[in-house]
């Protein structure tokens, strides 16, 4: 018998209703599927009744790759690798379809690395549908000036159209989780702002976002060196708080950071 490991943040979804609930958000049929996550295999058997082109899991543990392919054998491709140390743009020589019950302990890594990492063209995904805890989903999908609203809500905006798809209960896992766990859906939108370098983003919103109850006028200095003809072009007040800025001023902000720095 499999027993979850806490170290990976293993929680196995084993409501066949919710199952179904996420795989009817989209028409898999002859999609090219990845699975992130598949620990025993209960949506991998579901995402296989569905009949895709192809179907790609990423496990890390040993002993579930090995279970996973001992009930499907040649009818996935398992890649017993982490996650984080894959270069998801060299998966597939075609677009993705992820869906991913993704560790708890990883899950905001995760879909920061593939935001960050998504390039302008040949994008390796079109489409993820991704399960959180709720609190980290709620996060996700803040709007500015609301109190969940922060990092995670600006980078994941920035690239992705995101939609609340449901909210699962811990009795739907094995072993069960504390929280509530949600999921979403999410499609890269066809006009984004570019950067020279995404990860100036990351670092603009962290250090506005070190305090986030004081006001922004600490860390804007930090930024530009208290030079204030910047936050006059840009419209922004001084004495606002890091949550009432929206995501367009925060790319306005990292791209003047970064012709100030090139």
């Amino acid at each position: 018998m499999i027993k979850a490991k806490k170290s990976l943040g293993q929680n196995f979804l084993i409501d066949n209703n919710i199952i179904d609930k996420i795989l009817s958000v989209i028409n898999i049929n002859n999609r090219n599927i990845l699975e992130v996550g598949p620990g025993t295999g209960n949506l991998t058997k579901k995402i296989l009744e569905k009949t895709p082109k192809k179907l790609m899991v990423i496990e890390k543990d040993g002993n579930l790759s090995k279970l996973l392919n001992e009930k499907f054998g040649s009818q996935i491709s398992i890649i017993n690798k982490d996650v984080l140390e894959i270069n998801e743009n060299s998966l597939y020589d075609q677009k993705l379809t992820v869906f991913g019950n993704l560790p708890y302990n990883i899950s905001t890594e995760i879909l920061c690395k593939w935001i960050v990492n998504i390039e302008d063209k040949n994008i390796w995904f079109d489409y993820l549908i991704l399960m959180f805890q709720k609190e980290v989903a709620d996060r996700i999908i803040s709007k500015f000036n609301t109190k969940n609203y922060g990092r995670l809500s600006i980078l994941s905006n920035w690239k992705l159209d995101i939609k609340k798809i449901l909210d699962v209960k811990p009795s739907c896992f094995f072993p069960r989780p504390k929280v509530d766990s949600t999921v979403l859906f999410f499609e890269i939108k066809k006009n984004f702002v570019k950067l020279n370098n995404p990860s100036n983003l990351e670092k603009i919103t962290k250090i506005f976002f070190s305090q986030r109850r004081k006001m922004i006028k600490k860390p804007y200095n930090l930024i530009f060196n208290d030079n204030n003809r910047i936050a006059e072009k840009l419209d922004i007040r001084l004495n606002l708080r890091p949550q009432n800025l929206n995501l367009d001023t925060y790319l306005k902000i990292a791209h003047e950071y970064e012709k100030l720095i090139s």
